[in-house]
């Protein structure tokens, strides 16, 4: 069988600095989120039209965008949720975007990361947003509300670490629902938001730039992290050991460089892409043990890593690759965005063998 192989498709300069791209569901079209040399935020719309991206829309905003995601939005209102560099949430209703349809003053800086739960319609939980910021804080919030719902943030006597990185997971029901976030200083902290506490926490020693579960609606089952110190650590979340916490892969990335996103393919939890520091896009393959689970001499269980293959990889920048998104409907299509101000589609093709 042919080995998969990543193609790029389409490449478009634009005139500012992309940070985060996201296909809007049920479409032919993508969404780059972005600020402009006047600090500006920029949110742009482009249609496929054979190899060409076409914009069609563009929404701009006092402030520099930094992240977004359709995650919390139906599939049939597909309402963007946007964060930007001076701690604004907004929501937006792309077939009437003068005005958003939320907006408050979500944190006191930038927000670094945002990711969103409930939106499909057989999502066993209820539509929320949870966002990341310079402030340390975590929130979670309820996409009808202006107050978050959930606030996890260090004491008043406690040191205050960038937060770069929130994920949801474990969102088999609403009881189980939880929230991952990744510090500058390499801390990782699970979070039960149900009662309002630190479940789990770690340390990779260097910088989270970006974490996710392998499925958000399922029970954990694998948690990946990426950092500056060009490391990707893999977490079996089925085992936890009384004392050693969860089963750890730690794999360097041959590149030497910051990895700064980690996405899993929709239609394989255990395919997954990394951008990196060196403008190249990776692929990789997580393969299970034989078995997940060991018993100790004292009788106490602990998950068992399995491997990690790359599958291929290409560089397609000369420049970070800061954004990623998978298309939700066409299994190897892919939007991507770079410091290089390139707006990239492509494909990976030979994932199915």
């Amino acid at each position: 069988m042919a080995s998969p192989k990543i193609h790029a498709y389409i490449e478009l300069p634009v005139d500012h600095t992309l940070f985060d791209v996201k296909w809007i569901p049920h479409s032919a079209k993508c969404l780059a989120l972005g600020r402009q040399p006047n600090g500006r935020g920029l949110l742009r719309v482009y249609e496929m039209s054979g190899q060409r991206l076409q914009q069609v829309q563009e929404v701009e905003q006092p402030h520099g965008i930094k992240c977004g995601t359709f995650r919390a939005s139906s599939w049939e209102e597909r309402n963007i949720a946007t964060a930007d560099f001076k701690g604004q949430l907004c929501i937006w209703d792309l077939e009437d975007p003068a005005e958003p349809v939320v907006n408050v003053k979500a944190h006191r800086q930038i927000i670094n990361s945002i990711d969103g739960i409930g939106g499909s319609n057989d999502s066993p939980v209820a539509p929320s947003l949870v966002t990341g910021s310079k402030d340390g804080s975590v929130k979670v919030w309820d996409p009808r509300q202006t107050q978050p719902a959930v606030v996890m943030e260090p004491l008043p006597d406690e040191r205050r670490q960038d937060c770069w990185a929130v994920t949801f997971g474990n969102a088999y029901s609403t009881a189980g629902q939880c929230v991952c976030a990744g510090y500058e200083n390499g801390d990782v902290k699970l979070f039960d938001i149900r009662n309002f506490k630190v479940s789990w926490e770690t340390c990779v020693k260097s910088g989270v730039c970006s974490i996710e579960f392998d499925q958000r609606y399922i029970y954990m089952n694998k948690l990946v992290v990426t950092s500056t110190a060009s490391q990707i650590d893999v977490f079996d979340m089925r085992t936890r050991h009384p004392e050693k916490g969860f089963a750890r892969l730690t794999t360097t990335n041959a590149h030497g460089t910051t990895v700064w996103t980690v996405r899993h393919l929709l239609q394989d939890k255990d395919t997954f892409a990394t951008t990196n520091g060196d403008g190249s896009l990776s692929i990789w393959k997580y393969c299970y043990p034989e078995k997940r689970a060991s018993e100790g001499t004292d009788g106490s269980v602990q998950g068992v890593v399995g491997s990690l293959s790359l599958l291929c990889d290409s560089k397609l920048s000369s420049q970070p690759i800061t954004g990623f998104d998978w298309n939700p409907h066409m299994p190897g299509l892919f939007a991507l965005c770079a410091l290089d101000q390139t707006l990239r589609i492509g494909f990976v093709a030979g994932l199915g063998s």
